[in-house]
């Protein structure tokens, strides 16, 4: 992974996130009501201590912590973890966050009981070595038996057509509509590729555009299922959107 590149793309991304979508806070309460009942139907009905190490802006971890689960947030990206914990200090919620790589976590052994890494942020790791670091990473802070929860894109199926394009998609409307969509170009090897995300945001009569650019990892899902058995999770298990109600893929695993 390209720190500095990373680091930039949420950094920049970070006071427009929200206009990827539609409805960003009832995207929020969607997605936490979805984790909570996985991590629930795992765990049980008491409520879990989270640590969500790729919170970005919050969608998932704010979502939690409205559920009560007690949630800790980390990124890569300061502006990113800094909203986030402002989201939630906004909804009269306790969710510390900073700055962290996943490959580093500055947590004690066994400190939660979940650990989520959503929103296709563990393909931004683009190598084998990457990819097991921060894997072990998350096994270590995670107790006995605690569940750990991965989402992606459907790499499985964009790799069978290689897309050059995301379709469009709007937040707001009228005159207040933003724009939001994604060039691909894929590397020689089929695996990677650089994404173009483009925003055309409405500025009185005219449009800003911004444009961040970051690089990914197209990992199937058996592939990294089984970097995750190799990290030393028990029976890693994807679930598909319409059983987890979550709008990617999910993988769950769990500590031995």
């Amino acid at each position: 992974m390209n720190d500095a590149s990373v680091t930039r793309f949420y950094d920049q991304l970070a006071a427009d996130y929200h206009l990827i979508y539609g409805d960003w806070d009832s995207a929020v309460v969607r997605q936490g009501k979805a984790l909570d009942a996985v991590i629930r139907s795992v765990l049980g009905a008491k409520s879990a201590t989270v640590l969500d190490c790729a919170c970005g802006i919050g969608t998932q971890a704010v979502g939690l912590a409205l559920q009560g689960h007690r949630v800790t947030g980390t990124d890569i990206s300061p502006a990113a973890a800094e909203r986030a914990g402002r989201e939630a200090a906004q909804r009269g919620l306790e969710m510390p966050t900073q700055t962290s790589d996943m490959r580093s976590l500055p947590f004690e052994d066994a400190a939660f009981d979940v650990v989520v890494c959503a929103d296709n942020s563990l393909p931004h790791l683009l190598t084998a070595e990457d990819l097991r670091t921060a894997l072990g990473e998350m096994r270590r802070v995670l107790r006995s038996g605690g569940l750990l929860l991965i989402s992606t894109r459907p790499y499985d199926q964009i790799r069978q057509s290689h897309p050059a394009s995301t379709a469009p998609q709007l937040h707001g409307s009228g005159s207040g509509r933003t724009v939001t969509f994604q060039l691909w170009d894929w590397h020689e090897d089929g695996e990677r590729y650089d994404l173009e995300h483009f925003q055309l945001i409405p500025d009185g009569h005219d449009w800003r555009v911004e444009v961040r650019r970051t690089t990914y990892w197209a990992l199937p899902q058996e592939q990294l299922a089984g970097f995750v058995a190799e990290a030393g999770f028990d029976a890693p298990a994807w679930m598909l959107p319409k059983d987890s109600v979550f709008f990617q893929p999910l993988l769950t695993a769990r500590v031995p």
